[in-house]
């Protein structure tokens, strides 16, 4: 990260919310005159190195900065409801900040993950002083977190609240217990029905597991002032979005983007290799100098357009940053197919070749590899392999590239499936496997079916990628019932699968020539 120049002190106060509770707050003062105020508003504690890589950093490079604790965190008043509060506290700040002599009317907001969350709050009634956002790894609507695939982000939503609900142990040890996670939180992976966690691993915790678990609907009032998507209607100052290629948010960062582009707001998109704790490690350098940089433009007004393209990209495999215009970036189609015995071909199919089969049984589910998940003990670019060898992972192979294959974009696939259980799951994922027989995922999708869509063609829209397939490896396509806790199993059964313990296995055909063929659509650029 850049080294700030300048010293600077801290200050303490509490600032009053419109239900009385207080809320403790820093204000960093730099020795120097102030290029600007930055509002970030944070759970993770007042002091510590969360709070000196953000609050400190910003502070050291000339800007004053208010560093507020997020209610029932960091010594302040009141209990956390983790995301829900951040609206009208956020826009209690911005009142307080308005009376304070110092202030010259203008500020910006800087956040990343829950602080990501905590900035799009104000910006959902985005207030006339605002100049300039910053957001990393993060989304702005809770209820897709938990159940935007389909199913209910099982891993996802224990391990926050597991989190949230142990704040007072400090950012370093938050660090060992993601660590041992697994092995830790595994009654509330395993143990049925799901609901039962909340009397168990959540007994006397006063974190909503069991809420957000039951309201599965995207408008079930739990969601209410969660779902921020009001503020990509009306926020009309430049914004920077920092997302990483295995994080938990790209898919929502790029929706920002889009809606924010569509609208004629300044916007700039960089997507880096990270997973969402590498953004603030051997990511942070590109982070944190984008965001000075973004600053220095629209808050300070010392420095000029900063940014070579509006969209700013790393692209694996080749080991490179891009510059784009737009994303995605103009791209061919090119198709590849099923075939029987696990080939995945140019060609189509011989017409008259049977299906693959396997047995999904989530009495034994299909576990969770790698991917897009917060938890930095499992996510991101894992070798897939012994998941490969498991009975109910069927896969599809190409022979090797004779050329390197670029693909940025939305890989889609199209999956002719039968099954004679219609509650059932589809996960399908791109790898590439090495010259060592090493597959790593690069890109998957998931997909909750049910009687109205569980037999025909699935087509299925992946995770968008840059990636570069290297000459010599081969493309993998893998499929599977389920990635179980990444996505809460489905029991087989039209009951609630939070709360019932019936199950009921799938027999499943994926079809390529006779019955139908089924085929991966890459996104490549030549």
């Amino acid at each position: 990260m850049p080294l700030g120049h300048y010293d600077y002190t801290v200050g303490r106060t509490r600032v009053p919310m419109r239900d009385g509770a207080e809320l403790l707050t820093d204000v960093y003062v730099p020795a120097t005159r102030s290029l600007g105020t930055v509002l970030i508003r944070t759970p993770y504690g007042l002091g510590g190195v969360i709070a000196q890589l953000t609050a400190g950093f910003f502070a050291s490079h000339g800007y004053r900065v208010v560093n507020q604790g997020c209610r029932g965190t960091s010594g302040s008043g009141g209990d956390l409801d983790p995301f829900s509060q951040e609206k009208a506290d956020g826009a209690d700040a911005v009142v307080w900040l308005r009376r304070q002599p110092w202030f010259d009317g203008r500020f910006a907001l800087w956040g990343a993950s829950y602080l990501g969350h905590a900035a799009w709050a104000v910006m959902a009634d985005p207030p006339s002083e605002l100049v300039a956002a910053v957001v990393a790894i993060s989304g702005h609507d809770a209820h897709w977190g938990a159940h935007g695939a389909g199913a209910f982000s099982l891993e996802e939503v224990v391990g926050l609240m597991d989190a949230l609900g142990h704040l007072e142990v400090g950012a370093i040890r938050q660090v060992a217990r993601a660590a041992t996670s697994s092995r830790r939180l595994r009654p509330a992976y395993e143990d049925l029905p799901l609901v039962k966690a909340q009397d168990t691993l959540f007994a006397g915790s006063p974190m909503p597991y069991a809420d957000w678990l039951l309201a599965s609907d995207p408008e079930h009032p739990v969601w209410r002032h969660m779902r921020l998507g009001q503020a990509l209607d009306r926020v009309t100052v430049p914004v920077l979005l920092q997302a990483g290629w295995q994080d938990r948010f790209p898919a929502q960062m790029i929706e920002q983007h889009d809606r924010l582009q569509q609208r004629g707001v300044e916007v700039g998109l960089t997507i880096g290799p990270w997973t969402h704790i590498e953004a603030a490690t051997t990511g942070a350098a590109a982070v944190m100098t984008e965001a000075l940089d973004w600053l220095a433009e629209h808050l300070a007004g010392v420095g000029g357009q900063q940014r070579p393209g509006r969209v700013r990209i790393f692209v694996t495999g080749a080991r490179e940053w891009r510059n784009l215009e737009a994303w995605p970036p103009p791209t061919s189609e090119r198709v590849f197919h099923l075939q029987s015995g696990g080939g995945l071909d140019d060609t189509p199919p011989p017409s008259g070749t049977g299906p693959t089969t396997f047995t999904y049984d989530p009495s034994d589910p299909t576990p969770a590899v790698g991917g897009r998940v917060i938890n930095p003990a499992i996510g991101g670019h894992r070798d897939n392999r012994r998941l490969e060898d498991r009975a109910d992972v069927v896969t599809f192979t190409s022979p090797p590239l004779t050329d390197p294959l670029d693909v940025l974009g939305n890989p889609v696939v199209e999956v002719v499936h039968e099954t004679d259980n219609p509650y059932a799951d589809l996960f399908v994922r791109v790898c590439e496997v090495r010259r060592s027989g090493r597959s790593i995922n690069v890109s998957d999708g998931f997909v909750r079916l049910g009687p109205g869509n569980a037999n025909g063609t699935i087509t299925l829209q992946l995770d968008a990628l840059a990636h570069r397939f290297t000459t010599g490896n081969r493309l993998r396509l893998q499929i599977s019932g389920g990635a179980h806790p990444r996505y809460a199993r489905n029991l087989g059964t039209d009951r609630a699968p939070a709360t019932s313990t019936d199950l009921a296995p799938s027999a499943r055909k994926i079809f390529h020539g006779d019955g139908g063929s089924s085929r991966l659509r890459l996104p490549c650029s030549y």
